[in-house]
């Protein structure tokens, strides 16, 4: 039997993102050292801290406004290449369930695969660039292989292991865009610090169904 997210869970899933990103934040400023200016620790903190904090004070029955209002805080609070990608993401991702209580399966395929549009819209970035779109579009397809029967912990758990799959491959990617760029063919072998965020975006969903 498959089940949704209720507007609490998605809350929950936000408070559990500033967690995230508040523990990982030395692992994202040495993987973003390597890569660009070392500042992703402090951007993706700063961000998600202030998209838990627009979440827990929302009191509407809207799954789709709430991740609107969620990017709408982390275009203010972390103003970064990544916050704004992220930003756009999450503005996408709400347009796809507005009006939504619950989001189902089919739903939150919808709303990552809105995720991803948005990013790539707002980046001009495309799979193979070495983005946390590599990490990302492998999830959406595996959301969208699944069955409309399969369970929905299950279905987040086969797209958790694809975003990690799409992680590792990364490290054979050579960087195009922002200062990984300038590395040129040095930028191979090591994984991309936007995947990384990418696979914990997709872990704190699986988190929150099991």
């Amino acid at each position: 039997m498959s089940r949704s997210l209720s507007i609490a869970e998605l809350q929950g899933i936000f408070a559990g993102l500033s967690r995230t990103m508040a523990e990982n934040f030395d692992l994202l400023t040495e993987l973003d050292a390597a890569a660009g200016d070392g500042d992703l620790g402090i951007t993706m903190s700063k961000g998600f801290a202030a998209a838990a904090k627009a979440a827990e004070g929302y009191t509407e029955k809207d799954a789709g406004r709430l991740l609107l209002l969620a990017g709408m805080a982390i275009a203010k609070e972390a103003p970064s290449t990544l916050g704004t990608l992220i930003a756009s993401g999450l503005m996408k991702a709400g347009k796809e369930v507005a009006g939504k209580e619950a989001v189902g399966l089919a739903e939150s395929a919808q709303a990552l695969g809105g995720f991803v549009r948005g990013i790539m819209e707002r980046g001009k970035c495309k799979p193979g660039e070495k983005t946390i779109v590599d990490a990302l579009l492998p999830a959406v397809e595996a959301l969208q292989a699944a069955g409309a029967d399969e369970a929905f912990g299950e279905a987040w758990q086969a797209a958790l292991a694809a975003a990690e799959k799409g992680l590792e491959a990364t490290k054979q990617m050579k960087a195009v865009h922002g200062r990984a760029a300038y590395q040129g063919d040095n930028s191979i072998g090591k994984v991309d610090p936007g995947a990384t965020v990418g696979v914990m975006l997709v872990r704190a969903v699986v988190e929150a169904a099991s």
